[in-house]
């Protein structure tokens, strides 16, 4: 009955409206405003273009205007979708009907625009962010690291070959300062097989690069900033993605991705890859004399590495539905990996192993759930939880040392670096919640909160019964944030955000000098931190972002516990404090074919108890990684970015990166003595570096659909020192040398990229190439690629 008389109401408003506008020649236009995944959009702003005639749509989506009869352009506008615009005549007396579809800006987060080929800009958020388009590089054998350094100020640091060690280098911060996501769930402690080093570039769709000021939706406690994997979640019928390549060193990698979305919703996918690589490159190094026990450090001798192999494998499965009623994406997942390295070196290129290696697997399970307009209009949920069961064995049993010729001598006692055979069990558990409110078309809040807890227990495998330390190691993170964002147009927005820090932490510490007998130690610290971030365009396609954070990064798992093995922490390290700032001034506009790219930016950090990596020697001429509280660091540079794209036919781009990561402490940390270091460059990290690639598209050659692709690409680094600069400027040894090398790539794809060929040479005028503490990375070498792609 009440409908009934609904309906009549709104017919008679109708009627006596059209009498109305007859009698004075107006008219009205009404319609329904829905999204590309068949949603209401309401909040809306519905107008005609060049008059004061318009409105918003109501909560079901529906606009009304009344105007004077005639022809006009539509236009339809709201947050986070792109604006449309429609040709439209009214008639006097008569009521036009118009119903649009808008599209949304991005697939996931905010706003991705393409700025010419291979980096897109992360447009209207205030935060200084790009992203990294990933498809241009899917024929190439690049893995997910190698592909972020087309980024300003990304520098990517390895200490080998295939499986090494590696670290990102972001505006003058690296390694644990820069936090890693995989769709917004943290990737710490779920172990060294989803290093990006590992995963091939097919794995993501883009990957995201936020600098220094974090958005509250990570939830984490970087102070370099987050880098942030989007895998594709297009809702495909059907996808095939399989790859093999084969290259220098005995280098296999192979990548196989498929799955199938039902029009019922329910969807699985596949993920598998995996890596191997004997690593066995040639390298200049001393070499030690057994007779006399000498390392002529000054004598360099052409070597081979000869205990280098690595391979990995992992399976990712996920099962799950789409689009439904009370779910648009729940998926469960199972992930298992497996790793074997051998460990050719410690933390310096003298050390040399010849029997020492590590090995591995983890498996884990995995949810996530997403839903836009849960219970209410307005309010989007996204939920994610996985626990990670690691395994890790550590092998040093040798009862022979080595030099760079794969001599061998007897040792005194076993064991290369320190005699074990032990396994560490790790338990790691995380879980994420973000919680975003459009309060109203120019409004939004966010909330987030992020739970990681994470156990360590180590068993000695020496003896005939294994021996569990009776002490585990354990910490626990929890980290909640909310924001609010006012975008009250398309040409500015602001966003303020808080930030509450927490970790609990327990361990075994020891009570006496020879570190016989040790007792539980437990330690809680908490913070709070803060910031704020704007963006506002001056003129189209001129944008200015400001940002500051107060923020706190917390000890990781491998500063507190080390890796059992190379890397020594400490339990009583404490959280890094930072104010960063970050500047940047971008332009991005299109003439015809012709587009145009450019961006700077400033950054400042003003970081205390900065927690820094140094080399600790051991008895026996060994080393290992420590990590300390260094004090007070203070960081000033910028980073230069252009790009040109000419058409579909050719892409050119390049980054420049300087900065000074200076030493602020007046004193030295372990005294009041004055600290000779003061102002100088802070060690082992690089301060200067460049890179720029060139990419040709020869389209339809041969036949249509076929495309010849070829690219060029190369990267600088200058000199710096691994010891402080006022000690390693006297002595060559304590510096890493200038060093630019060059990389070639030809693809060839058919019908419309469903089959693929590459070939690619890296390093291909053989630069000698180091990085950590002198460490040195493979020179020329060649490697060959098939891709096969089916399905939409």
């Amino acid at each position: 009955m009440k409908a009934n008389i609904k309906k009549l109401s709104f017919l008679l408003v109708l009627l006596f409206s059209s009498l109305a506008m007859y009698s004075q020649g107006r008219a009205m236009i009404s319609g329904k405003i829905l999204s590309t995944e068949k949603e209401i959009v309401d909040f809306a702003t519905v107008y005609l273009k060049g008059t004061n005639y318009g409105g918003t749509t109501n909560q079901e989506g529906i606009y009304h205007i009344k105007a004077p009869a005639g022809d006009y352009t539509l236009v339809v506008s709201a947050v986070g979708y792109k604006t449309v615009e429609k040709q439209v005549k009214l008639v006097a007396g008569e009521r036009a009907k118009q119903n649009l579809t808008i599209t949304p800006e991005t697939q996931q987060l905010d706003e991705v625009t393409i700025v010419s080929t291979g980096v897109t800009r992360l447009k209207r958020s205030a935060f200084n962010a790009v992203a990294v388009d990933t498809k241009e590089l899917q024929n190439t054998t690049k893995n997910l690291s190698d592909a972020l350094t087309k980024a300003p100020g990304m520098k990517l640091r390895e200490s080998g070959g295939v499986g090494s060690d590696m670290q990102l280098m972001l505006d003058g911060f690296s390694g644990k300062h820069v936090k890693v996501f995989i769709d917004g769930v943290p990737q710490e402690g779920v172990g060294s097989s989803f290093g990006l080093n590992n995963i091939p570039v097919n794995f993501a769709d883009r990957i995201e690069i936020y600098k220094g000021v974090v958005p509250v939706g990570f939830g984490t406690d970087a102070i370099g900033g987050v880098i942030n994997i989007v895998t594709n979640k297009k809702r495909r019928r059907w996808f095939l993605d399989a790859s093999y390549s084969y290259g220098s060193f005995n280098t296999h990698k192979s990548y196989v991705n498929f799955g199938q979305t039902f029009k019922n919703g329910f969807t699985y996918e596949i993920n598998a890859f995996q890596n191997y690589s004997d690593n066995d490159y040639h390298i200049e190094a001393p070499v030690e004399d057994f007779e006399t026990g000498r390392i002529d450090k000054d004598k360099k001798v052409r070597v081979k590495r000869f205990n280098d192999t690595y391979h990995n494998e992992a399976v990712i499965g996920k099962l799950g539905v789409v689009d439904k009623s009370w779910a648009d994406r729940l998926m469960f997942g199972f992930t298992y990996s497996n790793m074997y390295k051998d460990i050719q070196t410690g933390v310096r290129q003298e050390i040399v192993y010849g029997q020492k290696h590590r090995k591995g697997h983890s498996l884990m399970p995995s949810m996530e759930y997403y839903k836009r307009d849960l219970f209410t209009k307005g309010l989007d949920v996204a939920l994610t939880a996985n626990y990670n069961k690691n395994e890790t064995t550590n092998v040093d049993t040798a009862s022979y040392k080595y030099n760079w010729y794969g001599e061998k001598a007897r040792l005194n006692s076993p064991g290369e670096q320190s005699y074990q055979y032990s396994r560490a069990d790790n338990d790691n558990w995380n879980g994420t919640l973000t919680i975003n409110y459009r309060i109203d078309k120019v409004q939004m809040l966010t909330f987030n909160h992020v739970l990681n807890a994470f156990t360590r227990s180590n068993t000695s495998l020496l003896a005939k019964e294994a021996q569990t330390e009776a002490i585990d190691k354990e910490t626990r993170k929890n980290i909640s944030g909310l924001s609010y964002r006012l975008m009250p147009s398309e040409d500015w927005n602001f966003s303020v955000f808080g930030k509450y820090y927490h970790q609990f932490v327990a361990g075994p510490i020891a009570t006496n000098t020879n570190q016989s007998e040790y007792v539980r130690t437990t330690r809680d610290v908490s913070s709070f931190g803060y910031g704020a971030a704007g963006t506002y365009f001056i003129l189209p396609g001129l944008q200015v972002k400001l940002s500051y954070e107060k923020a706190y990064r917390l000890p990781t798992i491998e500063e507190m516990f080390g890796d059992e093995d190379l890397e020594m922490g400490d339990i009583g390290i404490e959280p890094e404090s930072s104010d960063n700032v970050n500047l940047n001034l971008s332009y991005n506009r299109t003439f015809g074919i012709h587009s145009l790219y450019v961006e700077g930016g400033l950054i400042y950090r003003n970081t205390k108890d900065y927690i820094q990596r140094n080399i600790a020697d051991l008895s026996g001429g060994k080393s290992a990684a420590t990590y300390i509280n260094y004090g007070k660091v203070l960081t000033k540079g910028y980073n230069i970015s252009a790009r040109y794209g000419f058409g579909r036919w050719l892409s050119i781009g390049g980054n420049f990166t300087k900065m000074n990561v200076r030493d602020n402490m007046k004193t030295s940390i372990s005294s009041s003595a004055a600290n000779l270091a003061y102002k100088e460059r802070m060690p082992n990290l690089p301060y200067m570096f460049a890179d720029s690639d060139v990419t040709f598209y020869w389209r339809n050659l041969w036949k249509k659909g076929n495309t010849l692709t070829v690219s060029y690409d190369n990267q600088y680094l200058h000199s710096f020192t691994y010891y402080s600069s006022n000690i390693g400027s006297n002595k060559g040894d304590y510096v890493v040398p200038s060093q630019f090398s060059h990389n070639l790539a030809f693809s060839y794809s058919l019908q419309n990229g469903r089959y693929n060929l590459s070939f690619e040479c890296r390093n291909f005028t053989d630069e000698k190439l180091y990085d950590n503490f002198s460490l040195q990375r493979a020179g020329r070498a060649f490697y060959g690629k098939v891709r096969v792609y089916f399905g939409n």
